[in-house]
């Protein structure tokens, strides 16, 4: 997914709107910008900064020094035009919210796929299972029980689904999925897929 971009003036006013909630350093801004995108977003120094000392020169936020670390706050004029502007920066939270939930969709996508492979990795291991019955007489052939279980199996799977989408879109709402989510998820479900296709293997 491409990272959404900010339209001309709405990063300045965001970050308005991010010391309005606390005083913060640059650091500090990058991650709440990253974190409230869900990591899809996420702003270098070379861009927060420049707009930080613009700020500062138009009297809209205060720079003190905190350490190392220059610590920023918004001033009553940056209130009166964040309150001024109010309406736009709703706009731009409209806009976080859809680019959390195309990533969100992304993620049950990858879900999705790699629930029906494994449902076909168990259809075709059961099918195997019943040929190699068929022309092997003396393997018992537990076509009933396979084919329990095969049902079984495909419940699991759905509600394993239903739950983890359900979960993701939760999180994704609280801009927490990212794309560490969506490769991990990946892994582990392929982690998955290989332990129960080496155990039918064994059998």
């Amino acid at each position: 997914m491409n990272p959404p971009v900010f339209a001309h003036g709405n990063l300045r006013l965001y970050l308005l709107a991010l010391l309005d909630e606390q005083p913060r350093h640059g650091y500090e801004l990058i991650q709440a910008l990253s974190d409230r995108f869900g990591g899809t977003y996420s702003p270098s120094a070379g861009t927060i900064y420049p707009r930080l000392a613009k700020l500062e020169e138009e009297g809209l936020v205060t720079k003190r020094t905190d350490g190392r670390k220059s610590v920023y706050e918004i001033t009553d004029a940056g209130r009166a035009e964040l309150e001024s502007r109010r309406h736009e920066l709703d706009a731009i939270e409209d806009d976080m919210t859809d680019s959390i939930r195309r990533l969100a969709d992304g993620v049950r996508a990858e879900v999705d796929s790699a629930m029906r492979t494994l449902r076909a990795e168990l259809a075709s291991a059961a099918r195997e299972a019943r040929k190699s019955a068929t022309t092997e007489p003396a393997t018992p052939q537990p076509t009933a029980e396979s084919t329990r279980a095969m049902h079984e199996a495909d419940l699991a799977i759905t509600e394993f689904r239903q739950q983890i989408r359900l979960e993701l879109r939760t999180q994704a709402n609280r801009g927490r999925v990212n794309a560490d989510t969506v490769s991990l998820l990946r892994t582990r479900l392929a982690d998955v897929r290989a332990e129960v296709l080496r155990e039918l293997a064994q059998r």
